[in-house]
């Protein structure tokens, strides 16, 4: 699946779920049933160029299928099997049934770390390769067969007979969108088609919460960095350059999860983007109708980062003073505070203590735009006439 021209390479990675789901409620284990559908998928790159199925699903699920068996034949430790692998299908049509649901809870299953719940995601839900995770996440390929590997073991005996835990499945999916884009896949928006999908197979308000939230952040992508590479600050940003049909669809969805009135994180998240979207300017950006947003966001979550960004929040909405108290009520370690500190005190009138403190947010920057972006903040400050 490397890019072949001939080969739909989006309608082949819209149909691993379904495939992947359909060997494994007839029977087959996850592990031996992905190993099975990423062997149909390389098969299809190879095959369909010169004669392309009717039904691409029921080719799929026939070639892998046979694969599985031939692996489970193969396998003398697997002869209890022979109950599952006593008799093929007949060849025809694939059933209608959408596993997608199941399959993204048993991704997302709690005994997976984080890092191994997104590995496993993104190729049995998004059909990528092994090699294309790899890239998109800078580790060698070997790096990440093993930790897929690993995780297809943990989840290998689960059953997809029980309600899954909604929560760590967008939890997931939002670590994936926040990887954004590294070499030829686009993270943020392979975690957007992932969303859609899950929003398409579910009606719950906080999935739909997390797609407009990606759509509203997903919006504002072009006008984040200079064409130098530098990293261009919300107020700064050039509003042309975002995507409005975005901005409309996500507002749209979020309306829409709102009515449910059952409010939830990401809903609350994207509240927040909705209102930096719908603003002409940065002006004239309602800061405290985002402040009573960061209020629930604090009811709902408590998180010292919500708190943070609230801080920066009531900076604008009261003023530079008032951020500085609600700075000053958080532990100084959390990543970006000296940030926020340098920012509240240059609005505040003090460049010299604000210049201070972005050098010192630059040296603790976890990345290199940011160290970047930091440490020329400070120089524009230090180069004031009187500073020193």
């Amino acid at each position: 699946m490397a890019g072949d021209p001939d080969v739909d390479e989006v309608l082949l990675r819209r149909l691993t779920p379904d495939v992947l789901g359909i060997l494994v409620r007839r029977g087959a284990h996850f592990a031996a049933a992905e190993d099975a559908v990423q062997d149909a998928l390389v098969e299809a790159v190879r095959v369909w160029p010169a004669d392309p199925p009717r039904d691409p699903k029921g080719w799929l699920v026939t070639v892998a299928w046979r694969r599985f068996l031939d692996a489970a034949r193969a396998d003398t430790a697997r002869r209890r099997r022979e109950g599952v692998v006593g008799e093929e299908p007949v060849p025809g049509p694939a059933p209608a049934v959408d596993d997608t649901l199941q399959l993204y809870f048993l991704c997302a299953h709690p005994a997976l770390t984080p890092s191994s719940a997104v590995a496993l995601t993104l190729r049995a839900v998004g059909g990528l390769t092994t090699r294309r995770i790899a890239e998109a996440y800078l580790v060698p390929e070997a790096t990440m067969a093993q930790r897929i590997s690993r995780a297809k073991r943990t989840v290998s005996g689960v059953r997809l007979d029980r309600p899954g835990d909604v929560a760590t499945v967008l939890r997931v999916l939002y670590l994936v969108f926040n990887e954004g884009y590294s070499g030829d896949v686009d993270l943020a928006a392979e975690a957007i088609r992932l969303t859609r999908r899950l929003a398409a197979v579910i009606d719950h308000p906080e999935v739909a919460g997390l797609l407009a939230l990606m759509l509203l952040h997903h919006a504002r992508r072009a006008a984040r960095t200079a064409p130098d590479g530098a990293l261009v600050p919300l107020a700064e940003q050039d509003r042309g350059l975002w995507d409005t049909g975005a901005i409309a669809e996500g507002i749209g969805i979020l309306g829409a999860a709102l009515a449910h009135d059952r409010l939830g994180e990401f809903q609350a998240q994207a509240a927040v983007a909705a209102l930096h979207a719908d603003a002409p300017s940065a002006e004239e950006t309602d800061w405290t109708q985002i402040v009573e947003w960061y209020d629930e966001l604090v009811r709902l979550t408590d998180s010292p980062v919500v708190r943070l960004n609230r801080a920066v929040a009531v900076g604008e909405a009261e003023g530079p003073r008032a951020g500085l108290t609600a700075l000053a009520a958080l532990d100084d370690s959390l990543p970006r505070h000296t940030a926020v500190a340098a920012y509240l005190h240059e609005r505040d009138g003090e460049p010299a203590t604000a210049a201070r403190l972005y050098a010192e947010a630059a040296r603790k920057a976890s990345n290199l735009a940011e160290r970047d972006h930091l440490t020329r903040q400070a120089a524009r400050l230090n180069a004031r006439p009187g500073s020193r």
